[in-house]
């Protein structure tokens, strides 16, 4: 069997050849972006943490919602979802400089569901991309990298040194670290591409994975929403005025929140000139009974609001309750946020994560050139 990376080889050699390289031990160890980078991105892009406004047309707390199955209205056509895996795969050195080489799978996978069910995969996208640190080599390096990586499709070169939407936000130093968020990035905006290649009606809605971020703030073509298992925690809510004002905290605010119910709708606040061109709300989709804690059982949903007009009440509701009806999964023990999961999302994530390479055929495929090789 031919080995499925040997279009790494050119840029493994430039690496090689034009520096020392200290191969990884093993030849390839996973690198995780921490902490749960979701969160962090959620803080980043969603501006102060203290809410002082409802943006819907009916303003109380908590909405009952009916569960809305697929059978009664067909909502939700389309499901997002990306994944990405990043591995430490040895340091190169010139002089007294050295950047640690990372490579990564980055793609997402879009699905289709028909009106009896059935779910067709409608596009997937899978890259690899080779990460590091720009600044700690020479011009001469990093250009015979780019050329040997321009020859081949599908893979590309990325510069862990320079910031972009998730490092700016977490400010991460370390250089394995910024390697495993830069390929986060890449991974986010493989999904954009795919949002807004899709060819869909007005009334086929597409459910991401995931909050939005900044990326859908001038959002214009068809309905979206992104949903979250993973937010941020330190929203504060001031709401009303006088004596019927009331302050909550995250945890206040889900603790009150009911099985089958959704909270009212918040403006996302990124500054001034964007309040509300996102809008925001929680819904539960299981009960508290048996959950570890009041945020579990609760997706966070984000959707794009390009007018910044109060959103319609009965359209929040519509999605609320079809969301409810997406909660049958539960993948115990191959997901942590088995309460938050939607079924075709969770079908998504699969999909992408079956067209990566394994880690054990990743590891075994990586070969470094004997030239340039320090042991």
């Amino acid at each position: 069997m031919p080995n499925p990376l040997s279009i790494l080889n050119p840029a493994l050699e430039v690496l090689a050849t034009e520096g020392r390289v200290l191969p990884a031990t093993g030849q390839a160890v996973e690198d995780q972006a921490t902490p749960d980078i979701e969160e962090v991105y959620d803080r980043a892009t969603g501006g102060k943490a203290e809410v002082r406004s409802i943006w819907e047309t009916r303003r109380r707390l908590y909405h009952p919602v009916r569960s809305i199955p697929r059978i009664e209205r067909h909502l939700f056509r389309y499901f997002l979802d990306g994944s990405v895996r990043t591995y430490f795969i040895g340091t190169v050195i010139e002089h007294q400089r050295s950047s640690p080489v990372q490579l990564a799978q980055v793609g997402a996978a879009a699905i289709r569901r028909e009106d009896d069910g059935q779910l067709h995969i409608v596009r997937v996208e899978r890259k690899l991309v080779l990460l590091l640190q720009k600044q700690n080599l020479s011009d001469v390096l990093w250009s015979r990298l780019e050329a040997a990586v321009r020859q081949v499709p599908n893979l590309e070169v990325r510069d862990t040194s320079q910031d972009d939407g998730y490092l700016e936000a977490i400010r991460v130093q370390e250089g394995r670290s910024r390697g495993a968020h830069k390929a986060n990035w890449a991974m986010r905006e493989v999904e954009v591409e795919i949002a807004k290649s899709l060819e869909r009606r007005e009334d086929e809605w597409l459910v991401l994975d995931g909050g939005l971020g900044n990326e859908y703030l001038d959002w214009d073509g068809p309905p979206l929403i992104g949903v979250a298992k993973s937010f941020r925690r330190d929203t504060l809510f001031n709401l009303g005025s006088g004596p019927r004002a009331r302050q909550l905290n995250l945890y206040t605010l889900l603790a009150g929140l009911q099985e089958g119910h959704r909270t009212c709708v918040f403006p996302r606040w990124p500054g001034e000139s964007r309040e509300g061109k996102v809008v925001f709300w929680y819904v539960r989709i299981r009960p508290q009974r048996g959950l570890d804690y009041p945020l579990m059982g609760v997706v966070k949903v984000e959707m794009p609001n390009p007018s910044r007009e109060p959103v319609d009440s009965d359209l929040v509701d519509l999605i609320s309750g079809a969301l409810v009806a997406e909660r049958s999964v539960t993948p115990h023990g191959r997901d942590s946020r088995w309460h938050a999961h939607l079924y075709p999302i969770y079908i998504a994530e699969r999909v992408i994560k079956n067209h990566f390479y394994s880690p054990a055929v990743l590891k075994a495929a990586i070969r470094w050139p004997e030239v340039g090789i320090q042991v």
